[in-house]
């Protein structure tokens, strides 16, 4: 009885504020607007840059146009993942919340749940609106990948908190001067995700970098569902093992960088 009051306390911290998030979108359309805006913009560029590519009839490049379509589709999921869970973390820097969360019962693996909620919120509502876009204005529907679609989801939004936690780690060491990052780290990782293109287009040198990149076998794994209808099980495999093995670093990242912020005081001094 004891545990499981203790756990329902817990899930009431977490939705707590999880909801004092919610709760901003509420009454400003702009913050709304703001989750599909990018999303839908990304769309509409590389969707009519794949309706060029389907006019060449008879040209590899037209075949490719699906896979363009899919692949901008499903970064935006890691992509959103991540910023989602970043200017999250960071909203709270800016109101000046951080020490107050803290005084609160709030433990640090509850302020994580939290931040993983409400980025899984983030990015269905900007990832949604751009897949109906796709299907609406370019007969495009994701959702033909079938069930594997969501092992795709799954490891995209994993590897998306993992980028997520470690630029909250830094945040947390460097304040202010790293908040750029949320913004940045993950567009810095997308030469080596093969979003667009298959890896083997990368130089050899580069190759095994990549397939370091959780992504890079997801979207392996993408273009084979799409142009042959087979579904890669070994590219699947690898992306979950490198998830965890991301998630885990950044854990631990996270961790250690966290107690340094308590002790010196960065938790009440973060971004002033």
């Amino acid at each position: 009885m004891i545990e499981q009051n203790a756990a329902m306390a817990s899930a009431q911290r977490i939705w707590g504020l999880m909801y004092r998030h919610l709760a901003l979108f509420r009454r400003s359309w702009p913050r709304l607007l703001e989750l599909a805006y990018w999303p839908v913009l990304q769309m509409c560029i590389w969707g009519f840059t794949a309706s060029f590519l389907a006019t060449r009839n008879g040209s590899p490049a037209a075949l490719a146009g699906g896979a363009l379509l899919g692949g901008v589709l499903l970064w935006e999921v890691s992509l959103r993942s991540q910023m989602g869970m970043s200017i999250t973390f960071l909203e709270e820097i800016w109101s000046r919340n951080l020490g107050h969360v803290f005084v609160s019962p709030l433990r640090p693996f509850e302020l994580v749940a939290a931040l993983i909620g409400m980025s899984a919120i983030r990015m269905l509502a900007g990832v949604i609106p751009a897949a109906l876009l796709a299907w609406a204005l370019y007969a495009f529907n994701l959702f033909a990948l079938g069930p594997v679609l969501v092992l795709f989801f799954v490891n995209l939004m994993v590897m998306g908190w993992a980028v997520a936690l470690a630029v909250v780690s830094l945040i947390l060491r460097h304040g202010a001067g790293a908040e750029a990052l949320a913004w940045s780290v993950l567009f810095g990782l997308t030469p080596f995700a093969a979003v667009f293109y298959p890896v083997s287009v990368l130089p050899v040198w580069l190759q095994p970098v990549a397939f370091a990149v959780p992504a890079s076998h997801v979207f392996e794994g993408m273009r084979a569902a799409l142009l042959d209808g087979t579904i890669a099980w070994d590219q699947l495999g690898w992306a979950a093992v490198l998830n965890v093995a991301w998630l885990v670093g950044a854990a631990v990242l996270f961790a250690a960088q966290f107690q340094v912020a308590r002790k010196n005081g960065a938790l009440l001094s973060i971004g002033e």
